[in-house]
């Protein structure tokens, strides 16, 4: 007993619990914030711990801490998100004080895994555990398949956040023509995480060399398109198909990639939902009326794709109208609702140009970490090759989503996608400086 507690890490225990947790836990209520959808929830708690350990790590080597580059560019991307809280409260009066700094705090929360990956993992901390996170993340996607299975054809209640009465955690089921969300808030916030993480898993079925391995990654990767097909979101089918391009050309698996993207189209073509949204489009945009000419007027038949129509004529033109009124600043966070379906004009929209420009400079920073690592497989090889290559194949996938969905705020997804980025900047600057070196 002793042996087992000497070798236990609380550190790698407690990031393991948020792989875990933050994915599968329902979106249950623990204590609701008033005049908001936001409410405290179980997996606050655990984030909660994991930011005292960073500060506790982090404190003393402040200076030490504060060199990287990333770390920098996050904080001033905060410091203006801190800036437009004010003005969005006092300036253009747009928003509650607290509210927008409850939703403030709300994505630095999001944002406390990836700090915890620069500062709790050493090189050789993650070295071992990178498998471990990799197969946790497995079991995960297995889980929620079942689940999403068990919505879709045996009555599992479904918990979303997509309004205020939903968020209260009103149990829902399953309707023919829905969308499957799993233990998801959100069918797009599903398709998301299918996004990022199908990448990693198809890239290490050609790169394991392990049966069971090949197997359990096989099982895995096809629950993850099934739920990815069932979420019914068509940007999610297209930023996926985009994103494991990116990582099998990283990897330099070609032919392989032929052979994925041939079976993830023909899959996508199998499902009537997807096929019937992505035909309405054109029904909408690209067919043209044939004048006629009639005796009397006929009631023309009006075709419209609510989703595409929601944004063009609500959520995009008052976020436009947002940035208007402050392009320097914006109107603060919660100022722009619940929804705008397109991160990008929600951040100038809320945190203006400065908050815009901020939060694409983590990303050059965090990008220029990656590209010092190319190629990748003169410097990775075996699971930690497979992460990397997919996890930059899946944030491209991510970047794309975003121009349709609110990606960054929606909290299961961005927990992880902030801790996977956390562990690939990790990877990437150890494998650098050994190269260097």
């Amino acid at each position: 007993m002793l042996k087992l507690l000497r070798q236990f890490d609380f550190t790698i225990f407690i990031l393991a619990a948020i792989l875990v947790i933050v994915p599968l836990f329902p979106k249950f209520p623990f204590i609701r914030i008033p005049g908001s959808y936001v409410a405290i929830r179980f997996e606050d708690a655990i984030l909660l711990v994991l930011g005292i350990m960073v500060a506790v790590k982090a404190i003393p080597k402040l200076k030490e801490f504060l060199t990287d580059p990333i770390i920098r560019a996050l904080i001033v991307f905060f410091g203006i998100g801190f800036a437009s809280v004010l003005s969005g409260a006092f300036l253009t009066q747009t928003i509650d004080v607290k509210i927008g700094m409850l939703h403030l705090l709300r994505r630095i929360e999001y944002v406390v895994p990836f700090f915890a990956a620069l500062t709790l993992l050493t090189k050789e901390k993650l070295g071992n555990s990178l498998d471990y996170f990799i197969k946790l993340l497995m079991a995960v996607t297995i889980i929620a398949f079942i689940y999403g299975v068990g919505q879709r054809y045996f009555r599992f209640p479904i918990i979303i956040t997509q309004n205020e009465e939903y968020s209260k955690g009103v149990a829902l089921f399953w309707t023919s023509g829905s969308h499957v969300n799993s233990t998801f808030a959100g069918h797009y916030d599903l398709a998301a995480f299918m996004v990022l993480l199908l990448p990693v898993f198809l890239t290490l079925l050609f790169l394991v060399r392990d049966k069971f391995s090949k197997i359990f990654l096989l099982l895995t990767s096809v629950g993850g398109l099934w739920l990815l097909i069932n979420s019914v979101s068509r940007i999610s089918q297209v930023s996926y198909l985009f994103a494991v391009a990116v990582a099998f050309v990283l990897v330099k698996k070609y032919k392989e990639l032929a052979v994925v993207l041939a079976i993830s189209i023909a899959l996508i073509a199998l499902s009537g939902d997807l096929v019937a949204r992505f035909q309405r489009i054109f029904e909408v945009y690209a067919e043209e009326p044939i004048a006629t000419i009639v005796p009397t007027p006929v009631p023309v038949p009006v075709f419209e794709d609510r989703s595409t129509s929601i944004r063009l004529n609500v959520e995009w033109p008052r976020a436009i109208r947002a940035l208007t009124k402050n392009p320097i600043l914006g109107t603060g966070y919660s100022s722009i609702t619940l929804a705008t379906d397109n991160d990008y004009l929600r951040l100038l929209g809320e945190t203006g140009v400065l908050g815009f420009a901020s939060f694409f400079l983590i990303f050059l920073r965090i990008g220029q970490v990656f590209l010092a690592a190319l190629p990748l497989p003169n410097r990775f090889s075996g699971v930690a090759l497979g992460f990397m290559t997919g996890i930059i194949g899946g944030l491209g996938g991510t970047f794309l989503s975003a121009t349709f969905i609110d990606l960054f705020e929606a909290s299961k997804f961005a927990t992880i996608l902030w801790f996977l980025l956390g562990c690939a900047v990790v990877l990437a600057k150890n494998n650098t400086n050994v190269q260097k070196n």
